[in-house]
């Protein structure tokens, strides 16, 4: 039976996640190894899991990719896992290469599907602002591979099993790592926290202009919704950086997601969570948002924004 290795970052969505994309490779035993947390997160762990490995974390519980190197690198020679997993954050980008460097890893990146072949690994991941899949594959490694996979690209089908896995405690190896740990340097909130929000209204750079940000507002007051926005409506003024979803923006996990003249590119997409009931507005048929839609309407939200805002209050009365 092959060994599939986890790293675990985030302990709030990123187990389940982790664990359906290991589900990919058919029976596997699986390992999580996690720095830190506590006794409870260990136990949600080991429901997911068939072994957790806890590593001591740092002294001074922040993230550092070569502390955690040197804490995996024993573990990856004595278990010799046939794939690594961790998320495509900016944690992950920082640890994976690092790792499957120095192990002699070959390293698939920002996967959304992952496949076993009979001489390797085959993934998917998007291109060109997402408008393309693209079919990637290492073959032929004798010392195994590593994967990050995209943020929300996986969930666990609702009916799994819950595992009883061990919990082992890793003993701390020294290290001094030439990066240190200064500071978090957290944005001024803003007057609305979008992360707490069931239904967003998500606008994007199809508005055009931003004296046509009135329809939107208005569909969001319609839905009692709360606005949200894509990069590009920040980067022009429209609308302050607390609203922005996305991986250079905030995660975002709401029961409704309502999108108009957005595009969907991966960067976006990567701070939507929980598998929201999207609704997607756009004139471009190919626009990658509908590959993540429940429902695509394909038209000018000029005319349907309003139409729809219409519909809503009257069904309200």
């Amino acid at each position: 039976m092959r060994d599939i290795l986890v790293l675990i970052e985030d302990l709030i969505d990123a187990p389940a996640e982790l664990a359906a994309a290991a589900r990919c490779f058919g029976d596997v035993q699986t390992t999580a190894f996690v720095s830190g947390g506590t006794e409870s997160e260990h136990q949600m762990l080991a429901g997911l899991f068939d072994c957790v490995k806890v590593a001591p974390a740092a002294s001074d519980a922040n993230w550092c990719a070569e502390f955690l190197c040197a804490q995996i690198l024993p573990l990856l020679d004595s278990m010799q896992p046939h794939l690594v997993l961790m998320h495509h954050t900016n944690n992950g980008l920082d640890l994976a290469p690092l790792l499957a460097a120095k192990s002699d890893r070959p390293m698939l990146a920002d996967c959304i599907s992952l496949e076993s072949r009979e001489n390797g690994v085959s993934a998917v991941r998007t291109v060109f602002g997402g408008k393309v899949h693209a079919r990637i594959s290492a073959t032929d490694s004798a010392t195994g591979y590593f994967a990050t996979v995209r943020s929300g690209a996986f969930s666990m089908p609702e009916d799994t099993a819950t595992k009883s896995g061990s919990i082992v405690a890793l003993p701390l190896i020294e290290t001094a790592p030439r990066r240190r740990f200064i500071e978090t340097i957290t944005p001024e909130a803003g007057a609305v926290d979008i992360t707490q929000s069931e239904i967003l209204v998500a606008v994007g750079r199809g508005i055009d202009d931003e004296d046509n940000m009135e329809i939107v507002e208005e569909l969001a007051d319609a839905l009692g919704a709360e606005l949200a926005c894509t990069r590009p409506v920040v980067d022009k003024g429209w609308l302050e950086k607390s609203r922005q979803v996305g991986t250079s923006g905030l995660t975002v996990k709401p029961k409704i997601y309502l999108t108009v003249g957005v595009s969907g590119s991966f960067q976006h997409l990567g701070g939507i969570k929980g598998g929201p009931f999207m609704v997607a507005i756009n004139q471009d048929a190919a626009a990658p948002i509908f590959a993540a839609a429940d429902v695509g309407i394909v038209g000018d939200l000029f005319d349907l924004v309003p139409l729809l805002e219409e519909k809503i209050r009257e069904r309200k009365g």
